[in-house]
């Protein structure tokens, strides 16, 4: 076993319980996501799969493949933070037909925002990612 795998099988963990979690919310409560929330999911969906694979063959590559992918979905989660928060004009909003990406319907523990769960999921998957690399560098 690698010295750095249980970065890798963190990093899997995370994607794979958003990715669940994201089928939860849109196949059993029956919530259908917004624009934004698809194109999060895109980023996130591949992450599961590609970590997983990664972290039980220990495949370094799958981390390399994978961070560009984290590092996307950081980038998108926090532009849908920031419409949910306000600092966003009305006019960059993407969405137009279908749910609203910046009024979002289903918070969680209180008043936390499915995005804001996706940008600190995204955020962890990535830092595990480099932190993992670093290690594995030969």
């Amino acid at each position: 076993m690698h010295k750095g795998w249980i970065w890798l099988m963190a990093a899997w963990g995370i994607a794979l319980a958003a990715t669940l979690g994201a089928l939860f919310i849109g196949e059993v409560m029956g919530m259908t996501p917004c624009l934004l929330c698809w194109y999060q999911r895109i980023f996130m969906f591949p992450l599961a799969l590609i970590l997983g694979m990664a972290a039980f063959t220990e495949d370094r590559r799958g981390a390399v493949y994978a961070l560009p992918l984290a590092l996307a979905g950081v980038a998108l989660a926090a532009y849908h933070s920031a419409l949910i928060a306000g600092w966003v004009p009305q006019w960059w909003v993407p969405c137009g037909a279908g749910p609203s990406c910046s009024e979002q319907s289903l918070e969680i523990l209180g008043g936390i925002q499915i995005p804001w769960l996706s940008l600190v999921a995204f955020l962890a998957i990535g830092n595990l990612l480099i932190v993992y690399l670093r290690k594995t560098r030969s």
